[in-house]
């Protein structure tokens, strides 16, 4: 009697689709168990997936938890990054002044950023009524799927995002379109949610670094892997470029937004994060994107490391030196590591939407095809 070992998560999805890594397309590095942001002890990651009738509701909601449901109200370090700013991020000024995000990040449509904070209020106040009782900020982040969803109508509720955040789970996740990643483009081919991780060895320590993608940006012509333009040479319509659909004109190429989230267990101050999310838009670049004016290019880094209660809470009683907190970071002259394994997740992590998604049909009869994985692998085989 012979057995099979059942394939890695780390080179197949859950369903047993190959990835990336799987097709030989993979950056290079060493990944983690699962391949995914969710190596980061800790970190959890929820989908909520709306799939309507007649083809009008293409979208979703996706939620990551730096330290899981349980950790919500206990700061992580974290820093933000912009390539082009034609999108939305919320959260971002209290990021900035303060180094810290101490709350859910969730992604999903343009329209649907109201109910995205809406929902994540909601659910603290339900889960963690004592953190609700301050003010919330929530990580609200977007790219716009309105070729293949009805965009407009409200179909993502806040109800959703609690749905998404009571999903969050730690292990293997599914790309493609999943989440809220559901109804988006990449490349002019069926893009949406992807996710990659790379291991790096300190001394007796080993970090892991993790990255999430909602990728919905670059034109047909831009598609590169392996460092092979393959874009051009693959006979696929890309209907969002070449009709005449937005109002009887074409859709930029390259235009929709794409949404990063990097996160390690590196201890990291919230410079060090910034640093790690300004290194993005090279791991995108590896894909072929220029960074279309039509297109933001929104990016956040978090560090799970020195968990701590939140010292952005207000004080009670007089100050005492016992309230001074102590937090260890790598020298920035050994953080070139993480960059470098930030850049490989990324573009594995773009890839991997791309692979892990089928054609769709959506609203008024859109239709985004499937990167067509044997002709890509064709061309870089030959």
């Amino acid at each position: 009697m012979t057995t099979t070992d059942a394939p890695s998560p780390a080179t197949h999805s859950p369903s047993g689709r190959p990835r990336p890594r799987a097709l030989g397309w993979a950056a290079d590095g060493t990944p983690g168990e699962w391949n995914a942001i969710t190596d980061v002890p800790g970190v959890e990651v929820g989908y909520r997936t709306l799939i309507g009738p007649a083809g009008t509701v293409r979208t979703g909601v996706t939620a990551i938890l730096p330290r899981g449901r349980a950790g919500v109200g206990r700061p992580v370090a974290a820093g933000t990054g912009v390539l082009n700013g034609n999108g939305e991020m919320t959260g971002t000024a209290w990021i900035a002044e303060t180094g810290q995000l101490g709350l859910p990040i969730t992604i999903s449509n343009t329209h649907a950023v109201g109910a995205c904070h809406t929902g994540t209020v909601r659910w603290c106040s339900r889960h963690h009524p004592d953190l609700a009782r301050q003010w919330l900020l929530p990580v609200c982040a977007e790219t716009w799927d309105g070729y293949l969803n009805d965009i407009n109508g409200e179909h993502v509720t806040p109800d959703d995002v609690c749905a998404a955040l009571d999903a969050a789970a730690h292990g293997p996740l599914a790309e493609g379109s999943v989440g809220g990643g559901t109804g988006m483009n990449c490349y002019g081919f069926k893009g949406g949610s992807g996710t990659a991780s790379r291991l790096m060895p300190f001394g007796d320590a080993t970090y892991t670094v993790g990255a999430f993608v909602q990728a919905n940006f670059g034109s047909r012509a831009e598609l590169t892997i392996r460092g092979r333009r393959v874009g051009p040479e693959l006979d696929v319509p890309a209907p969002i470029e070449e009709d005449d659909w937005l109002y009887g004109d074409r859709t930029p190429g390259g235009a929709g937004s794409v949404i990063v989230v990097v996160a390690t267990d590196a201890p990291l101050t919230g410079h060090q994060c910034a640093a790690l999310a300004r290194r993005v838009p090279l791991g995108l670049a590896r894909t072929g994107t220029t960074g279309s004016v039509f297109s933001g290019d929104l990016f956040l880094a978090f560090s799970t490391a020195n968990d701590r209660p939140s010292d952005t809470a207000f004080p009670q009683g007089e100050p005492s030196t016992a309230e001074l907190v102590t937090s260890v970071a790598l020298p920035w002259n050994r953080i070139d590591a993480l960059h470098t394994a930030t850049v490989q997740a990324v573009e594995e992590a773009v890839l991997g939407a791309l692979v892990g998604a089928d054609t769709m049909t959506g609203r008024a009869g859109h239709t985004s095809y499937a990167l067509p994985v044997d002709a890509v692998q064709a061309l870089l085989d030959a």
